[in-house]
């Protein structure tokens, strides 16, 4: 495999990744919001679970669309458009990673931050 080859597979292995992390969250914040080891995760009462299951299944819902989004780009037949879905994506990644990280949990800059910026990076080698 030539060079632009292996960064081609690299880029995508990163889109994929970002995607199911964000699939991920879909299923933590639509599904499992009240379930223990989800409240662990996003340090939250059981009461404040309960009565924020709306809010975060939305929340859920956004992500979903993220992922939707990396994934299309990964699909697309046109390499060029797909490209320039996937740079609009994880544009919205990161900026939703840097707001995240500054007002809520500090760790989502390195949970969705680093993993969006190693993939936009790895576009911009193309």
């Amino acid at each position: 495999m030539d060079t632009e080859g292996e960064i081609v597979l690299l880029a995508s292995i990163l889109i994929a990744v970002v995607a199911v992390e964000h699939l991920y969250i879909l299923i933590l914040e639509m599904f499992l919001w009240t379930q223990p080891r989800t409240r662990k995760t996003f340090g939250i009462s059981a009461e404040l679970a309960h009565n924020t299951r709306a809010l975060a299944a939305n929340q859920g819902l956004y992500n979903g669309f993220l992922a939707a989004g990396l994934i299309w780009s990964l699909l697309h037949p046109d390499s060029d458009t797909g490209r320039q879905i996937a740079f609009f994506f994880l544009g919205c990644v990161l900026v939703a990673a840097l707001y995240g990280g500054a007002t809520a949990k500090r760790s989502i800059w390195v949970m969705q931050g680093i993993p969006a910026l190693a993939a936009l990076f790895a576009l911009l080698w193309l």
